[in-house]
C-alpha cells in the first residue's frame, strides 16, 4: 500500500470512528484551513488555487447548514443565518477574488471553531 492510499484510509476511519462532536470540530477547522489557504493564494495571484480552497470551503458551510437543527436550541435561527451569510461572503469572494471578504469570514469562523472545540472537549471530560 502506498503512503497516500494508508493517509487516505487512516483519514476515512478516523472520520468514520470520530463522535459528532468531533467531527463539527473537524469540520471547522477544515473551513478555516480553507479560507487561510484561498486567502494566501489570493495574496500570491493564484486564483485557480484560490477558488478551490474557497469552493471547498462553501462545501463545508452547506454541510454545516444542513446538518443544523435550527429547533434544538434557541441559538440555532442565528446560527443558520450565520451559515447563510457566509455562504453569501464565499460565493462573493470567490467571484471578485475579494481578500476582505475571505478576512471577514475568517474573523467569524476561527472564534466560532475555537468556541466549538472548547464545548467539545468539555463534553468529553465529562464522566459518562
Amino acid at each position: 500500500m502506498s503512503a497516500a492510499s494508508l493517509r487516505a484510509r487512516y483519514m476515512g476511519d478516523t472520520v468514520t470512528t470520530a463522535s459528532p462532536q468531533r467531527l463539527l470540530v473537524m469540520l471547522y477547522d477544515r473551513l478555516a484551513l480553507d479560507l487561510e489557504r484561498g486567502q494566501a493564494a489570493l495574496v500570491a495571484g493564484d486564483r485557480e488555487a484560490a477558488s478551490e480552497q474557497i469552493q471547498h470551503a462553501q462545501e463545508i458551510v452547506l454541510e454545516l447548514r444542513s446538518s443544523l437543527d435550527v429547533d434544538v436550541w434557541d441559538g440555532g435561527p442565528r446560527l443558520a443565518s450565520l451559515y447563510s451569510w457566509l455562504l453569501s461572503e464565499l460565493i462573493a469572494a470567490n467571484v471578485k477574488g475579494d481578500l476582505r471578504r475571505i478576512g471577514d469570514c475568517r474573523k467569524i469562523v476561527e472564534p466560532l471553531r475555537d468556541a466549538w472545540r472548547e464545548a467539545a472537549a468539555s463534553l468529553a471530560s465529562r464522566p459518562a
